[in-house]
């Protein structure tokens, strides 16, 4: 009997009518011979108005409580789908994180799974009855109620998925799997059939919203199969695996991009030994994530010094980088909020040549002009102005044939 766990995100489990849906699908799966763990979110739009209720009463919520509130609405799914097995005849047992032993470290609000206690699932397996946990939450060691983050349900899965060595992960959502780039952007984008895990790692950083980045590292890591199917429409969905020699290895698997881009540059620094550190030590120490980073030197020992933050983070940076500008006598300091950065993400470029300048070739023919490049085994990403985001993805869409399957 293979063991199979699903997950089904909030839009999946939106309304009693949703989750009575999500009911018959765990039934079709256990009535195919599989042993089934659910894992699900809070129902569409709970966890926002608890976090709005929490605001009211105080901006800062101690991050304790904070914790203890919105770990409920998960709760509140975990009772109800239970409820919707075992009304049908499939015995069902529900399991917080802390219940079920999911350890966690401390880190309210964005804590990081230690280890699972996959006896009491184990049991009720053996039982035969479904068992039903609700994602994104654990407990630390002091068993204080602690939660994984936006998005942290995934990570619930695949860890259960790890600990409990199933042979499948399936997150359920309202995509039917991973596409060659956003369908709303290229409508002739495709649905991929597989994927690895190394390209999917490098489609969720580069601005890919389908599977939080966290689950794919965690699967990634205990080599758990991961399938990503929808709720609402039948299919294969994308399964994530590792690279094989008999997987397809088109050149490039996927278009991603990011619209939540800024870029800085300081102008005229001395070009010495800790000239980089002074700049970004600054940022760092400031808990600012930097992404491209870019230096040019000029014949009179400087330096001009460009990176991009989150946009988010751009007036805090452009504050902090003015203060080091004059501790380091530059000559001046500048910024821009209205860039994108755009991505083509495959395995196959480890083999295949003169992508960067078909890349490149593409844009131009477009009149998009390059700010900024930066690559690594399996990916090209350039930063341009956003007024031609999606002129640029469907150029190069178009350019790597990505609407077409490649050939068997």
């Amino acid at each position: 009997m293979a063991l199979i766990v699903q997950k089904y995100g909030g839009t999946s489990v939106g309304t009693v009518e949703k989750i009575e849906n999500v009911a018959e699908k765990v039934i079709a799966t256990r009535d195919a011979g599989h042993a089934v763990v659910v894992v699900v979110s809070a129902m569409s739009g709970e966890t926002n108005r608890l976090i709005g209720m929490a605001k009211q009463i105080t901006a800062q919520p101690e991050a304790r409580e904070y914790d203890v509130l919105v770990s409920t609405g998960e709760q509140v799914t975990i009772a109800l789908l239970s409820m919707a097995l075992n009304k049908r005849g499939y015995p069902a047992r529900s399991y917080t994180g802390s219940q079920v032993r999911i350890l966690t470290d401390s880190a309210h609000t964005r804590a990081r799974i230690l280890d699972i206690d996959e006896s009491r699932m184990r049991v009720d397996l053996d039982a035969g009855r479904v068992v039903v946990v609700a994602g994104f939450q654990g407990r630390d060691e002091q068993g204080n109620i602690t939660t994984l983050g936006r998005g942290g349900s995934d990570t619930t899965a695949v860890a259960l998925a790890a600990a409990l060595k199933a042979d499948e992960c399936q997150i359920y959502t309202d995509v039917d799997g991973v596409y060659t780039t956003d369908p709303r952007v290229v409508h002739d984008a495709r649905r991929l059939n597989c994927i690895t895990f190394d390209e999917m790692l490098e489609m969720a950083s580069l601005g890919s919203k389908v599977l939080q980045i966290r689950a794919v590292e965690f699967a990634g890591k205990y080599n758990v199969r991961l399938r990503v199917l929808s709720s609402f429409v039948e299919g294969a969905g994308t399964l994530i695996t590792f690279e094989d020699d008999e997987m397809e290895q088109p050149v490039i698997s996927g278009i991603a991009f990011n619209r939540d881009e800024a870029k800085l540059t300081i102008l005229g620094v001395p070009d010495e030994p800790g000239t980089a550190y002074a700049i970004l030590g600054a940022i760092g120490d400031a808990n600012i994530e930097i992404d491209m980073i870019i230096q040019n030197v000029a014949a009179d020992s400087t330096t001009d010094f460009t990176f991009t933050v989150h946009r988010n983070d751009y007036d805090r940076a452009l504050m902090i980088l003015e203060q080091t500008a004059k501790a380091l006598n530059a000559r001046e300091v500048s910024g821009d909020k209205a860039i994108v950065k755009i991505s083509l993400v495959g395995v196959g470029m480890r083999s295949h040549a003169g992508v960067a300048s078909k890349m490149f070739k593409t844009l131009a023919d477009e009149g998009i002009n390059i700010r900024m490049i930066s690559t690594s085994e399996i990916k090209i990403s350039v930063v341009v102005e956003e007024k031609y985001l999606e002129l640029g993805v469907r150029a190069l869409h178009s350019a790597f044939n990505l609407a077409e399957a490649p050939a068997a």
